[in-house]
């Protein structure tokens, strides 16, 4: 009420004081609440009359207009609007009944008995309430006088805290950005490079004209906070296209030497702030995040929110809850979701009487893509100079200590409030958790931004040796590698930008495939396009690429290829491409290109809308390319231990990281309850190398490794607790902190007793964890039920824990075993079939890599890691079959999945007949059969992607 002067007042919906008591034909409590209101807002109260078709209505409007006519108040038409057409009323039924958390027929309290709850026209709202004459006329005026555009009301940066020489944002910027150029763009003397020091002029020029200076200011600010808590960061996206981000430390890309456009940045014509997306290492991204709270206060420092949507199995679940089916039909319904019609599931599923599977299929189509619920989005940070709550609704997120809009990204662009993206980026967590234990184990300083080029790295690429490799180390990228031959750090970078939906859409691919190899000659869409595509052969890889094309065959001025670039990253991006075409056909047409080239270059433009990296954002990803890759050849023991403790990340399980070390040589230690840590660990290796193959009972592959050194102090891998069942951290902490306050522990009694473990107790039995302690796997098993009796605060008295003679378990119970306490094991399960595989025929995946030529048929048994269906495939699924020696990328036609639909999508271990392909350096196996063929051991479920 303390403002009431600048507030307009409605007496609300039937849950209004006014409304209620007119509801229940009172008339005295209607005028009491009325007065009570009209007190406070004088004049700027108006009594509000809704009508949804329902008897009770017009008792209450009757109520309210004598109410209003005695006191002198306006009334106002208005109504309850839930959705845009009366046709999606029973649409507007299961949203409410599904966030009642009730099926329809128990939901009255959250529907609406009436239809009539939509935006109804000026026409349908003055013959609703003709019996009050000028109600709907005032609503429509008093929608008018209370329209404003909240962009006016927009929150700006916060002003940048300077030393106290600087006055300006602009000018303090100019000294940081003028300091860092002499180091970066050296020239004579002492000072700039003329063509660095000619960039920086205009980049600052455009700066300081659209008044951004506290933009880069913000970004300078919290990278240097990361540096100085030695945080790994690096931007990504288009911010390395501004050498003025180079200069203040943001980026070692070098735009110059790339000739990557600014404009694709920022431009005069843009008008508004850049996007500037910082990737830090996953596990200290928080840190971050709240030091932006800390130094600009939590009211004025907010994360984005992200509206998550429905999607098609997600609906299909909520869908058919509300209309009250069992779980197991939603079930039924959901697994054949993708592989039958709908008229076909009343034979597959056993629905209620009424209703079809058409029926609710058709609703879920419907809300397909509706908005189900609010997120925190991945990275956005809102900075302002004012409360951010003054403009924007806020609420504390879910997670701790995180205040969240409830506006997404797209919404604070369009009311003009900058954003930051501090992003989490586990292989930036994963190469710094190397680089610290090669330093405390080896002694060895390692700086990534220094380490040589050299051809041995570019040999393992191009064997697609990439497992754990960032962004290098999917299928499509492996079965690439070989084709494009990586030998410099450029090609990395195309690398990771070739294989994305729009290059592959825009038909980039391939071509660039066969120039470089000089399978055919490289050709340009129109001569105008060879300065820009002579570094890529031709094709377009990049975005900016595309961009350059547009300014020069289509004349496009830099706010026109700002607004092409918002086309091709927009959500909805295919409708706003087509919105550009006769602008980009008719701009190429003035500039002489037409007929196929002007159709090849809008191929490429429509094909980018699918999504293609920027090549500042390539050669950002590169750097962490190689220096994965640098790390994985010479220090791999160190490297795949990053990886684990890095997980979850990429796109392998712990399981197949571990095979794949072990080909390179890394020796796997199992957790010990003396010796393993929250995290995986490295320590040396004394065993003898004859020993090495059963040290432990754990298997061992001679490669190029810690072991074949002969300067370095050989090491292992011992497996971190954080990877027993089971074991939470808070266990994980009791463990630690028992033994080092009171030693290694001697027997279980005495683990049982010192960290009052229980449930966990047998999986550590099982992982072998205890053997140190004298204790088998079976006989710590055996005793796990009793010993978790024993605590810190319990006598030391335990009955049943002593095991009868037991058996030692044999490789395979091992295996059992490591895989159910761990998801880790030193051995493979399909080397305990390979005797039976071999019997029916089946390779092994290493010799059918090895015979690099093409074969008629043959069959290859394994376990399924993967299962892709990529939506620029046409259908066709690629699986990755792994053996003991391997992996082997499985194509499968759309008729081969669907005749083996049951055994291709569900099953893990199989015996796979089809037709070896090689070409290039790379082996498919083209999949005519699936056989299941049982494993001895529960294997981890597959990783599933489309």
């Amino acid at each position: 009420a303390a403002r009431h002067g600048n507030l307009v007042a409605l007496t609300g919906c039937h849950n209004g004081a006014v409304p209620r008591a007119a509801q229940r034909g009172d008339i005295v409590g209607a005028l009491q609440a009325a007065r009570l209101l009209k007190d406070i807002f004088d004049d700027r109260l108006h009594i509000e009359l809704s009508h949804h078709g329902m008897p009770e209505d017009d008792v209450r409007n009757e109520v309210l207009a004598d109410v209003a006519l005695r006191l002198g108040i306006p009334t106002v038409a208005t109504n309850n609007v839930h959705y845009g057409y009366r046709s999606e009323a029973r649409i507007a039924d299961v949203v409410a009944a599904i966030s009642g958390r009730r099926n329809l027929d128990e939901a009255d309290g959250y529907r609406s008995a009436s239809d009539l709850r939509y935006l109804r026209s000026p026409d349908e709202m003055a013959a609703q309430f003709e019996r009050y004459p000028g109600a709907v006329a005032r609503a429509a005026d008093l929608g008018r006088d209370l329209a404003f555009d909240l962009t006016l009301i927009a929150p700006e940066l916060p002003d940048f805290p300077m030393p106290g020489a600087f006055t300006t944002e602009d000018e303090y910027l100019r000294y940081l950005v003028m300091d860092g150029a002499k180091e970066v763009y050296p020239g004579l003397n002492g000072g700039i490079a003329p063509n660095a020091l000619e960039r920086m002029e205009h980049e600052l020029g455009v700066i300081e004209e659209l008044g951004f200076a506290g933009f880069f200011l913000v970004a300078w600010d919290i990278v240097r906070f990361a540096r100085s808590k030695n945080i790994y960061c690096q931007i990504r996206g288009s911010g390395a296209d501004s050498a003025i981000c180079r200069c203040i430390g943001l980026t070692r890309v070098d735009p110059i030497r790339l000739n990557l456009p600014f404009e694709r940045f920022l431009s005069s014509e843009r008008g508004r702030p850049p996007d500037i997306d910082i990737d830090f290492e996953a596990e200290r991204r928080e840190e971050v995040i709240q030091y932006c709270y800390q130094r600009y206060g939590r009211e004025r420092a907010a994360m984005v929110s992200n509206v998550i949507t429905y999607r098609a199995k997600s609906v299909l679940q909520d869908v058919g809850k509300s209309f009250g089916l069992t779980q197991a039909q939603v079930n039924g319904l959901t697994r054949y979701l993708d592989t039958r019609s709908a008229k076909d599931l009343r034979s597959v599923v056993d629905l209620p009487e009424g209703l079809t599977a058409e029926f609710i299929y058709d609703f879920c189509k419907r809300l397909d893509g509706f908005p189900r619920h609010l997120g925190i989005h991945s990275g956005g940070m809102v900075v302002a100079h004012r409360p951010l709550w003054e403009m924007v609704p806020m609420e504390w997120g879910r997670m701790e200590d995180r205040t969240v809009l409830q506006w997404d990204k797209d919404d604070c662009a369009a009311m003009g409030i900058v954003k930051f993206d501090l992003l989490a980026l586990g292989a930036l967590n994963a190469l710094h958790l190397t680089v610290d234990t090669i330093r405390e184990v080896h002694g060895v300083d390692i700086d990534l931004a220094t380490i040589p080029q050299e051809p041995v790295i570019y040999d393992m690429v191009t064997r697609a040796d990439t497992v754990g490799i960032f962004q290098i180390e999917s299928r499509a990228q492996m079965a690439t590698l070989p084709k494009m031959k990586p030998r410099t750090f450029y090609d990395l970078a195309i690398e990771v930008a070739l294989i994305r939906p729009g290059p592959i859409q825009g038909h980039s691919v391939h071509p660039f495939l066969r120039r470089r190899n000089g399978e055919e000659p490289v050709r340009y869409p129109h001569p105008l396009t060879e300065p820009i595509l002579r570094k890529t052969l031709g094709v377009p890889v990049f975005q900016e690429q595309l961009m350059e094309i547009a300014r020069l065959c289509a004349g496009f001025t830099p706010g026109q290829s700002d607004k092409l670039r918002q086309a091709m990253t927009h959500k909805r991006s295919d409708e706003a491409m087509e919105q550009l075409r006769d602008e980009v056909y008719e701009g190429m047409a003035g500039n002489g290109v037409t007929g196929a080239s002007a159709d090849e270059i809008w191929e490429k433009l429509q094909g980018f809308a699918a999504f293609g990296f920027p090549e500042s954002h390539s050669v950002s990803f590169a750097y962490i390319v190689y220096a994965a890759s640098w790390l994985k050849y010479h220090w791999p023991t160190e490297f795949f231990m990053g990886l684990l403790n890095a997980q979850p990340m990429g796109f392998y399980s712990p399981n197949s990281l571990m095979q794949d070390a072990m080909h390179h040589g890394v020796v796997m230690l199992p957790p010990d309850v003396n010796e393993s840590w929250f995290d995986c660990t490295v320590e040396p290796f004394h065993a003898e190398m004859d020993d090495v193959a059963s040290y432990l009972g754990m298997s061992w592959r001679r490669g190029r490794g810690a072991l074949d050194d002969p300067v370095r102090l050989a090491s292992a891998m011992r497996i971190g607790l954080r990877y027993v069942k089971n074991l939470g951290d808070a266990e994980i902490t009791r463990v630690e902190a028992a033994r080092i306050i009171g030693g290694p522990f001697v027997s279980p009694e005495d683990l049982a007793q010192r960290t009052g473990l229980n449930e966990s107790l047998e999986a550590l039995a099982a992982s072998g964890a205890m053997a140190p302690l004298g204790v088998g796997r079976r006989e710590g098993i055996w005793a796990a039920g009793a010993l978790g009796r024993l605590g810190p605060d319990k006598l030391a008295l335990v009955e049943g824990a002593e095991a009868p003679p037991l058996k030692s378990m044999n490789p395979v119970e091992e295996m059992q075993a490591d895989l159910w306490s761990t998801g880790i094991s030193a051995y493979h399960p399909v080397a305990f079939i390979r005797d039976r595989l071999t019997n029916v025929g089946c390779l092994t995946v290493s010799s059918t890599l090895n015979q690099q030529r093409n074969q008629k048929m043959i069959k290859v048994g394994g376990m399924i890691t993967h299962r892709q269906r990529p939506s620029t495939a046409a259908g066709v699924r690629f699986i990755n079959l792994e053996d003991e020696t391997g992996l082997l990328n499985v194509v499968v036609l759309p008729p081969v999945w669907d005749a083996n639909f049951e055994v291709a999508r569900k099953a893990i271990g199989v015996v796979i007949e089809g037709r070896l392909e090689y070409r290039d350096g790379v082996t498919n196996l083209v999949a005519q059969h699936f056989t299941e063929w049982p494993l001895e051991a529960p294997v981890t479920k597959s990783r599933d992607f489309r």
